[in-house]
C-alpha cells in the first residue's frame, strides 16, 4: 500500500521561502512519477510541479517555473519541491501525488495522493 505524506507547510511573508516534503512508502518507487498539485479556495486542483523517479528530469506549471523546485531523494524515498519568491496567489493546500509511469500534468493520471499540507502567504 503506497503511502505519502506531506511536510512543510506553513505561514510565510510574500517573497519567502519554503521547502516541502512528501515521505512515501509502501514500495519502490522506480518506475513512478510524483507531482505535487495545490488547490486554492474555491478552484480546482492544480499541477504545480513532477519529477521522475528514475531520470530525474521534471517539469512545471508556467505560473511557477522558475521559483519553485523539485526533487527527490532515493534513498529517503522523499520527494521536496523548493518554493522561493513566494506570492499570496501561491496559497493553497499542497498535494503530493504518484503514479506508475512518466510525468504528467493532470490529477486523473495520478493513483496516490497524500493529504496535503496548507501553504499561506501574507502580502
Amino acid at each position: 500500500q503506497v503511502q505519502l505524506v506531506e511536510s512543510g507547510g506553513g505561514l510565510v511573508q510574500a517573497g519567502g521561502s519554503l521547502r516541502l516534503s512528501c515521505a512515501a512508502s509502501g514500495r519502490t518507487f522506480y518506475g513512478y512519477a510524483m507531482a505535487w498539485f495545490r488547490q486554492a479556495p474555491g478552484k480546482e486542483r492544480e499541477f504545480v510541479a513532477a519529477i521522475n523517479w528514475n531520470t530525474g528530469t521534471t517539469s512545471y506549471s508556467d505560473s511557477v517555473k522558475g521559483r519553485f523546485t523539485i526533487s527527490r531523494d532515493s534513498a529517503k524515498n522523499t520527494v521536496y519541491l523548493q518554493m522561493n519568491s513566494l506570492k499570496p496567489e501561491d496559497t493553497a493546500v499542497y498535494y503530493c501525488a504518484a503514479r506508475r509511469g512518466g510525468t504528467a500534468p493532470n490529477t486523473g493520471a495520478y493513483n496516490y495522493w497524500g493529504q496535503g499540507t496548507q501553504v499561506t502567504v501574507s502580502s
